[in-house]
């Protein structure tokens, strides 16, 4: 018997409750905040100019020019680069670099403090990690850290000889197989990402042993600096320290400009111990991919490089440390990066030292007068923490909205009187009611997936997006876990990798036992008859 096949539409598995939203509704997402009345109040008139500051756009510069933008930038930087790479080795060593303070004697300083916190140089710094970014061998879609212990990995000609190194430190690397087929490249290929309206920020795509080396040395500055009160995993003494500094103005805020691609191989030549400079030499790219033209590197190490944060803030901190040494000054020094912060007497000078080794203080961001400082993302006036939220895509779909109205929210409760503000909730309100009431109810401000609410009427959902989690090899994820569980010294690190972009999302219950919400409008407590105490 022949058999009659359906021609039915095959039924979609998944119904997506996270549906584009309009034209119309995404230009009141953009609109609202912009259109908050600020009056006197400092931290509204902030937050209404800020929001669309790092607004990136196609229809006001289009991607093309964002990127070329910032390649032309960086090329910039690195022609000032090369001019610092020739005039810091040949700087007389008399030369007053400070007043009274000769080169010579500021650099003696720098490097003991330099010595003093990395510790002697042992096979051991070899050990180190993979995040979940991309690497000059695998593309974002393979880029778990399980895919980059297995198959062919990229490594430059002057990091080979720590291959050795790595087989007899960990020994099961070569037990099993792994990093044993090799591809030797120049160096790292630049990539750029959103920044601001006009321009991208550039990064680079590492070689995959190189990067595993440079997270190694990356993880042992990181170890080593807390020994001296810079903790790298936290970013909450630099935003409590710039809280302090808009209260009394006792302490400066510093923010550079292109900091990491402006510390450059004479710098950190001068600095460190000498052992470590031609370690870190051997595992840096000394060449850069600018869309498939090669490029001799003048900085010592881009953004994507494993050790480039902690080795910059290392520097930040010895020069740092040693302007308020020379000065006289007493007071607290803190880095988080180019994030500076130092007694507001040392201001000055700081910013000039910073200069003699090419550096640019960005004046825009850094403040040693009046009563505002910001520091690793907190902003601060007279001790209030106004810190904007920021709008950085055209709002497209239910999650953005979301995103929006929570950040609003979050923003509202902060201060002590916003949540008082009329003109505040109304503009909350009208995202809000975007939103369908069923996916009200939730408390975590930091999720696109639940409205934040007083507890919902009833039982409400939550949005799932739809996983598009990669598949890895077996072999690459016990690899993985045994490298996590090898090296034991290594500080926790908080992911790199945004939360997962998918906008295809499933509805789900909401747990019953999620925490209720604490926070609530003016008008809210009013509705429900509940006094604020």
């Amino acid at each position: 018997m022949q058999k009659h096949h359906s021609k039915r539409k095959p039924h979609s598995r998944f119904r997506n409750w996270n549906p584009k939203i309009g034209a119309s509704a995404s230009e009141t997402v953009h609109g609202t905040i912009r259109s908050l009345d600020g009056g006197e109040d400092f931290a509204l008139s902030y937050l209404r100019d800020s929001f669309l500051t790092k607004f990136c756009d196609e229809r006001l510069v289009s991607a093309a020019d964002r990127r070329a933008n910032a390649i032309r930038k960086l090329l910039e930087v690195e022609r000032k680069n090369k001019e610092f790479n020739l005039l810091i080795p040949s700087r007389d060593p008399g030369y007053n670099i400070m007043p009274r303070v000769s080169y010579g004697s500021f650099l003696r300083f720098t490097r003991r403090m330099a010595r003093d916190i990395l510790g002697p140089l042992h096979d051991g710094v070899v050990i180190g990690s993979f995040t979940g970014g991309a690497s000059t061998s695998r593309r974002r879609t393979e880029s778990l850290p399980a895919h980059k212990f297995i198959g062919k990995a990229d490594i430059t000609g002057t990091a080979w000889p720590y291959i050795d190194v790595l087989h007899r430190e960990v020994p099961w690397f070569k037990q099993y197989g792994l990093f044993s087929s090799f591809n030797e490249v120049k160096g790292n290929v630049l990539f750029t990402v959103p920044k601001k309206s006009d321009i991208d920020r550039c990064a680079c795509k590492e070689p995959d042993i190189n990067m595993f080396l440079q997270k190694g040395v990356g993880n042992h500055i990181r170890r080593r600096l807390k020994r001296f009160g810079i903790n790298l995993n936290d970013q909450s003494r630099n935003r409590s320290l710039a809280k302090l500094g808009s209260v009394d103005s006792s302490l400066a805020t510093i923010d550079l400009s292109s900091a990491s691609d402006s510390l450059t191989v004479e710098t950190v030549r001068a600095i460190l111990p000498q052992e470590w400079f031609l370690y870190l030499d051997d595992i840096r790219s000394h060449y850069m991919l600018i869309d498939g033209e090669e490029h001799h590197n003048e900085m010592f190490s881009s953004m994507g490089n494993g050790f480039t944060f902690e080795l910059e803030s290392l520097i930040f901190f010895v020069l740092a440390r040693a302007v308020s040494y020379f000065e006289g000054i007493s007071g607290i020094i803190s880095v988080y990066g180019d994030d500076i912060i130092v007694p507001s007497g040392a201001y000055d000078m700081t910013e000039w030292v910073l200069r003699e080794f090419g550096f640019t203080v960005n004046p825009s961001k850094s403040f040693s007068t009046g009563f505002f400082r910001e520091s690793c993302g907190g902003h601060y006036h007279t001790g209030e923490d106004v810190t904007p939220f920021y709008l950085k895509k055209a709002a497209t779909h239910l999650t953005d909205v979301i995103r929006v109205a929570n950040q609003l929210r979050l923003w509202s409760m902060t201060g002590p009187f916003r949540r008082y503000q009329f003109n505040t909730y109304q503009t909350w309100k009208a995202l809000a009611d975007m939103v369908p009431e069923c996916f009200w109810g939730g408390y975590d401000y930091s999720l696109d997936t639940r409205l934040v609410t007083p507890p919902a009427p009833r039982r409400s959902y939550r949005l799932v997006r739809m996983s598009e989690e990669q598949k890895a090899p077996q072999l690459g994820l016990y690899a993985h876990w045994h490298n996590s569980n090898w090296n034991r010294l290594s500080d926790p690190e908080g992911s790199e990798d945004p939360v997962s972009t998918n906008q295809k999302c499933r509805r789900k219950w909401a747990n019953p036992g999620d925490p209720v919400c604490q926070d609530w409008f003016l008008e809210e407590l009013v509705h429900h008859a509940v006094s604020p105490g």
